[in-house]
């Protein structure tokens, strides 16, 4: 137990220099700045910035978050997407409802996402899972996603036979494949300080626009 806590305290925290942040001269909705910053977490280097925590609830309102690729961010809100039969899809048949999280230590930003999560079409989210990789599909074909798993041999005879219909048939469809839009109600940058003056902004959304307002760090 001591070398993890000695290992553990040994650890730095945003050992770079980090931009300003000015959440005065922040767009009037969230959607542009959430645009400029993820384009400057890639200039900056920042590994797979796409990637993000999704949380959501199951139906006794337990907690349960897991790491997956944003698809898209626009107008209508941020995109993922999964199967409707994995614990996520049912989860967010039973209470669609999610929050987002972002973290970009190259820059020392955070966004958070909160909001009702609606499916896409059924004919939007095929488009997403052929707009991917031949492995996308094959992984998308082999399905059964959080279901118990017997062996990894029973995973390489399904991901192989599935790989062959990848490739056979690129526009085949899976039918559980569904894309979700996050329709946001708050996202919240947070910009971190050197002094512990972290910037935290938080957008809400009140009728047809937002409201901005700074958060005690």
């Amino acid at each position: 137990m001591k070398d993890f806590l000695d290992l553990l305290h040994a650890q730095r925290v945003w050992d770079v220099d980090l931009p300003a942040f000015n959440p005065a001269a922040a767009p009037p909705a969230p959607l542009p700045l959430f645009h400029a910053w993820f384009a400057e977490a890639v200039a900056a280097g920042q590994p797979e910035p796409h990637t993000m925590s999704l949380a959501t609830v199951d139906a006794e309102g337990r907690p349960d978050v897991r790491t997956l690729m944003l698809h898209d961010a626009d107008d209508r809100g941020w995109h993922f997407a999964s199967h409707a039969t994995s614990t996520k899809g049912r989860q967010l048949a039973a209470r669609p409802y999610a929050a987002l999280g972002f973290y970009w230590p190259a820059q020392g930003r955070q966004v958070r996402v909160r909001g009702p999560v609606v499916a896409a079409t059924p004919a939007e989210s095929q488009a997403d899972l052929h707009a991917r990789s031949a492995g996308a599909l094959a992984s998308a074909l082999v399905g059964r996603q959080s279901e118990v798993l017997d062996s990894q041999a029973e995973l390489a005879r399904a991901s192989e036979a599935a790989w062959e219909r990848a490739l056979a048939e690129p526009e085949r469809e899976v039918k559980s494949w569904t894309r979700y839009v996050v329709e946001p109600e708050e996202v919240e940058f947070f910009q971190g300080d050197p002094k512990r003056r972290h910037v935290r902004l938080r957008y809400r959304r009140d009728g047809g626009s937002w409201t901005r307002e700074l958060l005690w760090p």
